[in-house]
């Protein structure tokens, strides 16, 4: 895979390890990065030897959150009001991330080796799993800076963590450490710094070792995206649908047939050439769209929302 300038990414038996690489800021998050960012998962998601994402930071940290190097200039660039329409403002660079995250096939892991801050807390939000180590320090702090939460983060905490803990943390912007964030819920498990990426690493393998790489990203995407359905209904026509494409597979005769023979699996589909279209129907809204409060748009919509 290309080198990038603010991340890096290596590829070892089937997973992709995307590192945070600004150390000497605390891998502080840049438009750089957030371009970078987006370029890589789109790479990830059209490799098939990729099976899984390891995302983690260089150095003593995870990420400190927006380099405001430039001060009180940092949103200078930006856009307030009545300077021009609201379809026209600077998008979110955390949300883009988090957004073509949430789009992934894969299933990603968050391995938060130090301090992760704002952008550098959110952006983890749309992986799957959070691993840390013990004692990081988190901090949704916006409100603080004069802020408010982004990285989609009103739509993604709320749905990880109970309600009265989300607003705890966003409404008082208090850094709080890693084990209160294991015990909200929002980490999976905390270990040491020399074991952290060999548990993230664990973890990425138990998704991937026994299961079809194309029911694993069809179910990564009905997981995620029924989390905001309004009805169970919803998930009744999403699920019949995806039983029908996928009953009828390759994969799952293989799978069926491996059962029975007591066998591993060797499921023949990938995900690039196999995965089925089961959300045209239930499409994100472009983001000119949700800016106008219009209804979802097309089923390219995902993909317009991830352009500025």
């Amino acid at each position: 895979m290309e080198s990038f300038q603010h991340i890096v990414v290596s590829v070892a038996d089937g997973i992709a390890t995307v590192t945070l690489n600004r150390p000497d800021s605390l891998n502080a998050f840049t438009t750089v990065m957030e371009n970078e960012l987006i370029a890589a998962f789109d790479r990830i998601d059209a490799d098939d030897e990729i099976q899984a994402v390891v995302l983690t930071g260089a150095g003593r940290g995870f990420c400190a959150g927006m380099d405001l190097a430039e001060g009180e200039q940092t949103f200078d660039q930006w856009s307030g009001p009545g300077q021009v329409a609201a379809s026209r403002y600077r998008r979110d660079g955390g949300g883009r991330v988090t957004l073509r995250m949430f789009d992934l096939k894969k299933p990603i892991v968050a391995a938060i080796n130090g301090p992760a801050v704002g952008v550098g807390i959110t952006m983890t939000l749309a992986a799957d799993i959070r691993l840390s180590v013990p004692g990081a320090k988190i901090g949704f702090v916006f409100a603080r800076r004069g802020l408010v939460p982004e990285s989609c983060s009103s739509w993604f905490l709320p749905r990880l963590v109970p309600m009265p803990v989300a607003l705890d943390w966003v409404l008082t912007g208090r850094v709080f450490l890693a084990e209160e964030a294991l015990e909200s819920g929002l980490f999976t498990s905390l270990h040491e710094k020399d074991q952290l990426l060999d548990a993230a690493y664990a973890t990425a393998r138990g998704f991937t070792e026994a299961t079809a790489p194309v029911s694993r990203a069809l179910a990564r995407q009905m997981v995620w995206r029924m989390a905001g359905a309004p009805h169970p209904m919803i998930a009744h026509a999403i699920e019949t649908r995806a039983l029908n494409l996928r009953g009828a597979s390759a994969d799952a005769r293989e799978g069926i047939t491996a059962f029975l023979e007591r066998r591993p699996a060797k499921f023949p589909q990938c995900v690039s050439q196999d995965t089925p279209e089961l959300f045209d129907l239930f499409s994100a809204p472009a983001y000119e769209d949700a800016v106008r409060g219009s209804a979802p748009g097309d089923a390219a919509g995902d993909r317009k929302g991830t352009e500025r």
